[in-house]
């Protein structure tokens, strides 16, 4: 009752909050008719991402070239309102694991699969960011197109070669030595990936966890919530460095990533895993193909 009552007040401070920032808009309205209309993208990258393990940027990236939005401020803005969604729905599966899954023997290695990721993940950020800072940015608008389109063709395949695992019914329960080693590494690559397609480590992590015939659930919840740190970790760079959020777009996406990080484990839940990874690794392979320059 006490978890339940927690995770209510947290929702109302949150839509209490949001609702001041509007009306202290001097124009709150038009604020709302211009840029109203985000709230339903924020929701549906938040659903996929916090149902596949994948970053919303997979939905986000794509979305704001077409507007038109230099490459900068694309990243930036997608981290910002993944803040928002992804650490929604780390809250929801952590409340989901404490709640329905804490004996279970599938989910033991949580604690300590975030050990060993979101260090070295953040680290890989701020290693990224910090060539970034040297270089001006996360570089031409031409380049990161084909570099997400690049990594979201290799995801999809990877996603799609990892489906026949999902009917397994039993699984690996704790790591290996080469699980202790190969997490941090792919953290690390997977961090620095993030701070320039704002999408990367989750993903890999994901996949990764699956592959090695980890619950899928479990791999789910464990990418989630790591990819919530790192993108807190990599938020402050572009918003205090290159000042290139923006923040308008992160109002309202933010706020229905709010609703979709929390919505998607109901997602997940009712679907199977099986159909889950095949709509959103064929999803990906198209974005990923739309992607790439011709």
């Amino acid at each position: 009752m006490l978890q339940n009552i927690t995770a209510t007040q947290l929702r109302l401070a949150l839509a209490i909050a949001w609702l001041s920032i509007v009306l202290l808009n001097p124009q709150p309205w038009l604020l709302i008719v211009e840029y109203g209309a985000f709230a339903f993208l924020g929701v549906l990258g938040a659903i996929f991402a916090n149902a596949t393990g994948a970053g919303g940027g997979v939905v986000f990236v794509p979305f704001f070239n077409q507007l038109n939005f230099d490459s900068n401020t694309t990243v930036a803005t997608s981290i910002a309102i993944q803040c928002c969604g992804m650490t929604a729905g780390a809250l929801t599966w952590w409340w989901y694991y404490k709640s329905n899954q804490q004996n279970n023997a599938d989910w033991q290695e949580i604690g300590r699969s975030l050990k060993l990721t979101v260090p070295l993940s953040i680290l890989g950020i701020w290693l990224a960011q910090a060539a970034q800072f040297i270089d001006g940015g996360v570089g031409e608008a031409e380049r990161l197109h084909s570099f997400f389109g690049v990594f979201s063709i290799l995801l999809a395949l990877s996603i799609f070669a990892s489906i026949p695992l999902l009917k397994k019914e039993t699984f690996k329960q704790s790591f290996d030595k080469i699980d202790s080693v190969a997490l941090p590494l792919i953290a690390l690559f997977g961090g620095a990936i993030t701070a320039y397609l704002s999408i990367g480590v989750g993903e890999l992590i994901a996949v990764y966890l699956i592959m090695r015939r980890f619950n899928v659930t479990f791999a789910i919840a464990v990418a989630v919530i790591l990819s919530a740190f790192s993108v807190w970790a990599g938020v402050g760079f572009h918003a205090l460095v290159l000042s290139s959020v923006y923040w308008p777009v992160v109002l309202f996406a933010g706020a229905g990533a709010i609703i979709g990080g929390m919505l998607a484990k109901y997602v997940v839940l009712y679907f199977s895993a099986t159909n889950l990874k095949v709509f959103f690794a064929g999803w990906v392979l198209l974005l990923g193909i739309s992607a790439m320059p011709y």
